[in-house]
């Protein structure tokens, strides 16, 4: 296999092109950040890096909070919008259709429309260049009620999500697999009539 190397860039892909919620019930702000992530499980700590010069920076420097909502493909043209329009200018919550719920303990909305909704806390802001990072703790998660069955179990697959690769966004597609099936033992069939 032959590859072409080229200089260090963003180029991990796909990611989400997750719809990060801000502000206050009163004005709340909504972005679209690609640069987030896990970064450890216990405690539950995520990311998000935000360009300084960007209207929500301030709003979550100053309150410490934010939701990163994870939309679907049917919201599309409301993500991309978000991402290119500024909530100094415009409330996109009005202009996107989207609506703003509360959230327990939280001046910020999250999403109604996004079915996940991971609820954060600011502990940490890291400048890195272009971006600051804001290193957050996942305080809670809202899940839609159609994706979780009578078990309590989540079925995200469900939920119609997109993803971001190199300026595109694409919907998820079919399931091809399962954590850890690769290693996972074949169950054997039961022997017929005999011991």
């Amino acid at each position: 296999m032959s590859k072409i190397q080229w200089k260090g860039s963003t180029l991990l892909a796909p990611v989400p092109p997750a719809l990060v919620s801000c502000g206050t019930m009163d004005r709340p702000n909504a972005l679209t950040i690609a640069w987030t992530g896990i970064i450890n499980s216990q405690p539950p700590k995520t990311y998000i890096s935000v360009r300084p010069e960007r209207y929500s920076y301030d709003l979550i420097s100053a309150s410490r909070e934010f939701v990163i909502n994870l939309p679907t493909a049917e919201m599309v043209r409301a993500i991309d919008y978000c991402g290119v329009r500024s909530g100094r200018d415009e409330n996109k919550f009005e202009t996107q259709g989207l609506t703003a719920l509360p959230v327990e303990g939280f001046s910020c909305p999250m999403v109604g429309e996004a079915p996940l909704s991971l609820v954060c806390r600011v502990t940490d802001i890291v400048k890195l260049g272009t971006h600051d990072m804001f290193l957050a703790d996942i305080v809670s998660v809202y899940v839609d009620n159609s994706l979780v069955d009578g078990d309590g179990k989540l079925h995200l697959a469900k939920a119609g999500l997109c993803a971001y690769a190199h300026g595109e966004y694409f919907a998820l597609g079919k399931k091809i697999g399962s954590f850890g099936f690769s290693v996972k033992k074949k169950k054997r069939a039961p022997r017929k009539g005999g011991k």
